[in-house]
């Protein structure tokens, strides 16, 4: 019923037009073959284009039993709005069925934060005489220096590291680029991993395609998002921290330290790489929680 063929053309649409990353791609994607798998199943024969709302209101059940989270079937319904957008697009339909679909009710999530003595902990535990130690510390002085995504982490280029000047050249989300100022420990580290460390034995020196990444494995390979999370959660679990900790915790620890030293929720936003300043005045609430809780705890009168 040409659901792969309106997938395939809306995977080049998403990379062409649209200049998403490989991941976010993958994501959309997944989101329409879920639901193709879904309309085979209960509705064989319906194509793409003549889904109808009443079955996609099916289908957001469907998920919901199978136990997904909202944040999870909020994602999805994204994804799905998008394919239908598109479609509508290349006029090869007239109407959105995904228009009068509502989505799970998400709270406002703060999200967990790292205060600086547990970050100086964390660091602590590393021990820099090894390789892959000099390595990490490195990669988590950056995470929490300059703010990074997981995804801008592993995909930094020995090109865009200005030493000189304390910046790093980051490509977001969309392919956006944005200057980021890196801190003097940081730099350490990082000079420490680049000139001592990085291609040198027992390391592999980097394999082919693989030269550019500033950070890599053992066998000279660009690092994956999923070995940064275990090392971070490896860690972790080594200082007995009971926080949920992953790469994004530097993310929000990096944000909400400047917000409450009081930065400019502007120069924080430029420096994250939100598109709108509403994600990032989340933090300005993770700032009035610090706020109220000085208040009952110095104030005579609360």
């Amino acid at each position: 019923m040409n659901w792969e063929l309106h997938s395939k053309h809306f995977g080049h649409y998403l990379k062409l037009e649209r200049s998403l990353a490989e991941n976010s791609i993958e994501a959309y994607l997944r989101d329409v073959k879920l639901l193709h798998q879904f309309m085979a199943e209960h509705h064989a024969g319906v194509s793409p284009l003549t889904v109808s709302t009443q079955q996609l209101r099916e289908f957001i059940e469907h998920i919901n039993n199978l136990g997904m989270s909202a944040y999870s079937q909020a994602r999805i319904l994204s994804g799905l709005k998008a394919f239908y957008k598109y479609l509508i697009t290349e006029d090869l339909i007239q109407s959105d069925p995904t228009a009068l679909l509502e989505g799970p009710h998400l709270g406002r999530k703060l999200p967990d934060t790292l205060s600086y003595p547990e970050i100086e902990q964390l660091l602590g535990a590393i021990d820099v005489s090894t390789p892959e130690g000099a390595r990490n510390r490195a990669m988590i002085e950056v995470l929490y220096s300059s703010g990074l995504r997981v995804s801008e982490l592993v995909d930094l280029r020995l090109g865009n590291i200005y030493t000189d000047i304390g910046f790093l050249r980051v490509i977001g989300k969309g392919n956006k680029e944005r200057l980021v100022p890196i801190g003097r420990d940081a730099l350490k580290y990082l000079a420490i991993y680049l000139n001592e460390v990085r291609g040198r034995a027992p390391h592999k020196p980097a394999q082919k395609g693989h030269e550019s990444f500033a950070f890599l494995n053992r066998n000279g390979r660009k690092l994956t998002r999923v070995m940064i999370f275990t090392i971070i959660k490896g860690l972790a679990l080594q200082i007995g921290l009971k926080k949920s900790v992953s790469p994004h915790t530097f993310r929000h620890s990096f944000a909400t330290h400047l917000i409450e030293g009081g930065a400019d929720l502007r120069a924080v936003q430029e420096m994250l790489g939100h598109e709108s300043i509403t994600t990032t005045e989340i933090y300005t609430h993770l700032d009035r929680d610090y706020l109220r809780q000085v208040i009952q705890e110095f104030h005579p009168r609360s």
